[in-house]
């Protein structure tokens, strides 16, 4: 099976693997190759893993199925000097009512200016699938996520957005947002906030 042998696997856990596929072609016969370059496609090398990265070119997914704030990691913002908007788009969104245990289904939007850190797309792709049996009203979850990235990113400017599928003929949008005390990014966050929703969008059944 891939991934290894299913008793080897943490419980909670499912694991992809990524096989590396058929050799590329060999360089023709007495054309030399640039320092760096591959040996069977005349393409830059890879050079791995990106230090302090576990899930980015690990060959193999794993995913857990209860909630796993541990799954974030970062990198280096080469940036730093200037400010700008991340945004990621998370349409697939996932987790139960903490009642009643059914699946809730939503899009989850995150923008935030970055500092000395960024968070990886991966790792946050698996961190949000772990929500997936997690209990959690809709506001919690999205105060929470706010709350692991502000953790493990201490970005300048952060903010988390839910739109989530009706259940019982009301849709759900929660709004956080927040901006490092003392600065202008504090100041941003209540504009941001006082002002977020002044034009709000047409729902029909989303």
């Amino acid at each position: 099976m891939p991934g290894g042998k299913a008793e080897d696997r943490p419980s909670g856990a499912f694991v992809s693997s990524v096989g590396t596929g058929p050799p590329g072609p060999s360089a023709p016969s007495g054309v030399s190759r640039e320092a760096g370059e591959s040996a069977t496609s005349g393409l830059p090398e890879k050079s791995g893993r990106a230090p302090g990265l576990k899930a980015l070119g690990s060959g193999e997914t794993r995913y857990e199925f209860s909630y796993s704030p541990d799954l974030l990691e970062t990198f280096e913002n080469r940036h730093p000097d200037r400010d700008y908007f991340v945004k990621f788009n998370c349409p697939e969104f996932t987790t139960l009512c903490p009642i009643t245990g059914q699946p809730d289904f939503g899009a989850i939007y995150i923008s935030y200016i970055p500092d000395r850190k960024m968070v990886e797309s991966k790792s946050l792709k698996l961190y949000l699938f772990s929500f997936r049996n997690h209990g959690g009203f809709h506001e919690d979850c999205v105060n929470t996520i706010m709350n692991d990235l502000i953790r493990v990113m201490e970005p300048r400017y952060i903010e988390v957005w839910g739109k989530f599928m009706p259940r019982g003929g009301i849709s759900i949008d929660p709004f956080c947002n927040w901006g490092r005390p003392g600065t202008k990014y504090e100041r941003m966050a209540e504009y941001r906030l006082l002002n977020h929703d002044m034009h709000p969008e047409k729902v029909d059944n989303r």
